[in-house]
């Protein structure tokens, strides 16, 4: 990412990782806190809290508890699925 940053901005490879290192720290930041982060045309990163379940040891089939945790999940948007699957979204606008 450093590099794309590099190329397509016209920062110097040290500022171009410096601002990288920054938007990701600051992300990390808002998921540490809880907070979602949505990333227009991309998706969002989602912290949502999983209570205390049961779960089975694959190899012995025991029950053992899994404790309360919470996860991160992203959800991708519309316009990166469709980007994804090889659709361009201009031609989708389109055809609407």
């Amino acid at each position: 990412m450093c590099e794309a940053v590099y190329q397509k901005v016209g920062l110097s490879l040290t500022e171009s990782a410096s601002l990288v290192e920054l938007v990701l720290k600051e992300i990390t930041d808002c998921l540490e806190r809880g907070e979602t982060v949505k990333l227009s045309s991309f998706g969002s990163f989602v912290v949502r809290k999983k209570g205390q379940r049961i779960g089975r040891n694959p190899k012995t089939g025991k029950e053992v508890p899994i404790s309360p945790r919470r996860v991160m999940v992203f959800k991708p948007s519309a316009i990166l699925k469709q980007r994804i699957n090889g659709h361009d979204v201009a031609d989708e606008a389109e055809h609407a």
